[in-house]
């Protein structure tokens, strides 16, 4: 163990510095040096570790460092020296501060509350990643729905940070919540939407209306019934959150709301069917939308696969959308019937999992769309029997901020 440095402890005003750190240095592997520092107030003592790298590059003092910004300066990046190492260290345990000074000369000071959180053990690691990074998903069969449901009260999201931190917290977690009691009034999702942040324009515009119309653009303009999908599968960025308010019902059988967890379907089949979730994941299939929305022309195509996985093999994102998959499909010809023959277990195993609701006039249905996928049944449509939808999306990032700043208001109350 490195002794205390002599120098540190004459800084005017420093109550004298106890020895309480252990530095460690692998003996065959030198990239694994570690900053070893007890934690007095942790349950049984227990030490937190940092590498000394890390350490080095997350120096708080003002020439490394700008609070404005809460971030680091690039200085140090200009000619980085991976090779640095501890020269001499020393613990203020009164003070709950870490000193170090480097082998380039440089000295730094980390408080123990700052370290505290970013402590690279497991279990610290795991809680900032599940309650502060993103909230973990909880998935759920069609049989489920009816005990992860929840209702919230339009009115209560525009006056209370409470209420508004419950909805967005559920939605992130389950992928799905109902809004009740919101006026039948055109801008009632800008309104929802300004209270996260902002909406996401599309090439259909901030709000769009979902209703049957002639010569309609798009297949949900029909009458006819939607088949389970998720929307803009086409759109490299896709729109994360979609909120559908229902503004008129129809009072026909039809135009009920079919909803699956595809996350749930596709734990199925990673379980079940592992050579066809291997071909999901692996095959890029090619999603488009070409058409016109009043004067705008478009003509849109994203390739990515039916199930997106992240590097650690966590679901991100699920496509899926029967009219607006491409006749185009730019794959090997020996990689075109595996994908069929998933792709129809895909959808099979989706209806298994549905559950269906029919929504009323003043209902906001908000749900993840890079998770579920939704549709409808089938409705007449007649002058005395109209059926209008008012839909807007809102992206995940800034969904995701405004959950964050919620949370960290709430428990700095």
């Amino acid at each position: 163990m490195f002794q205390a440095d002599p120098q540190l402890s004459r800084v005017p005003g420093r109550r004298q510095p106890k020895p309480e750190l252990d530095l460690k240095t692998a003996s065959k592997q030198d990239h694994l040096r570690m900053v070893i520092v007890m934690d007095h107030q942790s349950p049984g003592k227990l030490n937190m570790q940092f590498p000394d790298i890390w350490l080095r590059d997350n120096c708080r003092c003002g020439e490394c460092y700008l609070p404005k910004t809460l971030s680091r300066l690039p200085q140090l990046w200009n000619n980085l020296d991976t090779s640095v190492r501890v020269q001499q260290h020393s613990v203020d345990v009164d003070q709950e501060i870490l000193y170090i000074t480097w082998s380039d000369g440089h000295a730094s000071q980390y408080p123990f509350a700052w370290l505290r959180e970013r402590d690279f053990s497991l279990a610290n690691r795991t809680r900032y990643l599940s309650d502060f990074y993103l909230p973990e998903p909880r998935h759920w069969s069609g049989t489920d729905f009816e005990h992860i449901r929840r209702e919230f009260q339009y009115r209560d999201l525009l006056a209370s940070d409470k209420a508004l931190l419950e909805w967005l917290d559920h939605l992130a977690v389950y992928g799905v919540a109902l809004i009740k009691q919101a006026p039948l009034e055109f801008d009632v999702l800008r309104r929802l939407c300004n209270r996260v942040g902002f909406m996401r324009r599309t090439t259909y515009g901030d709000e769009f209306s979902v209703r049957a119309q002639p010569g309609a653009s798009n297949y949900a303009y029909l009458a006819a019934p939607l088949p389970l999908h998720t929307d803009m599968p086409y759109f490299e960025y896709k729109p994360g959150v979609t909120l559908l308010h229902t503004l008129e019902q129809s009072d026909s059988p039809g135009g009920v709301n079919l909803l699956t967890d595809a996350y749930h379907v596709a734990d199925l089949m990673r379980e079940r069917y592992p050579e066809q979730f291997r071909v999901l994941c692996q095959t890029s299939v090619d999603w488009a939308d070409i058409g016109r929305d009043g004067e705008l022309e478009f003509h849109n195509i994203w390739r990515a696969p039916v199930i997106n996985l992240d590097a650690e093999g966590r679901y991100v994102r699920i496509n899926h959308s029967i009219p607006q998959r491409d006749s185009h499909f730019t794959v090997p010809l020996e990689q075109v019937r595996p994908w069929y023959e998933a792709m129809a277990l895909f959808v099979r195993l989706a209806h298994e999992q549905a559950c269906s609701f029919k929504t009323t006039p003043g209902d906001v249905f908000t749900f993840n769309n890079l998770r579920l996928v939704h549709g409808r049944t089938g409705y007449d449509d007649t002058d005395r029997n109209v059926r209008h939808i008012v839909g807007a999306f809102i992206d995940w990032d800034i969904v995701y901020s405004r959950l964050r700043v919620l949370r960290n208001a709430k428990s700095n109350s």
